[in-house]
């Protein structure tokens, strides 16, 4: 079985790409939906996070206060750090056992937003970077997460630059209005059902 990796800045859409593969039957597996989970249900993760950020990153009921962290992590680079080194270790051991589990499949994508970041995509067999222009990218973030264009950007210079990723990067996908996804992505399945290559 192969593992593809999938990637991309914030407001890339990275999601977009995977629910085409979704629909082609590929399992996708979700690192940024396994963390969120984990967060706050896995005890010592939790423990670690009040320790490193204060009791106000849980509610009193357990919630994640996930504003509050954003403004701490999006702001000082060695915050964002440590909240990564507590998280993606146990991120790539839960993806690790979710791969063991779709040995029978030709190939599954594994998405994540700091793929290189974490070193999770030294797992895979190939990695695809989700490319998209910053206006684009910076109009997506402000609809979906209710916050002005400084912000978005904020949290755009934050991560990888698009250069950085590409370095590491087996293909592309294009986001940019102007290439079809759809194209991009059946061209990739069925480089890979065929000859076990999505480039």
């Amino acid at each position: 079985m192969i593992q593809i990796g999938i990637t991309g800045g914030i407001g890339s859409g990275k999601s977009t790409v995977c629910k085409i593969f979704t629909s082609l039957g590929i399992p996708v597996h979700d690192a940024d939906a396994i963390a969120k989970e984990i967060i706050v249900k896995d005890v010592d993760l939790i423990q670690s996070m009040i320790n490193n950020f204060g009791k106000e990153t849980y509610s009193e009921d357990g919630t994640y206060n996930r504003a509050y962290i954003a403004n701490i992590v999006f702001n000082d680079q060695s915050k964002l750090d440590k909240l990564n080194a507590l998280v993606h270790p146990k991120v790539i051991e839960y993806s690790r056992i979710w791969a063991s589990n779709h040995q029978h499949l030709p190939y599954v994508i594994k998405e994540a937003a700091l793929m290189f970041e974490s070193g999770s995509y030294l797992q895979n067999n190939f990695n695809i970077v989700v490319e998209s222009p910053i206006d684009i990218r910076i109009k997506r973030i402000c609809t979906r997460d209710s916050v002005n264009e400084e912000t978005a950007l904020k949290r755009i210079n934050s991560q990888l630059s698009d250069e950085e990723r590409r370095s590491k990067a087996d293909l592309i996908i294009l986001n940019d209005d102007a290439h079809s996804l759809i194209k991009q992505v059946i061209n990739i399945h069925q480089n890979i059902l065929t000859k076990n290559d999505p480039r």
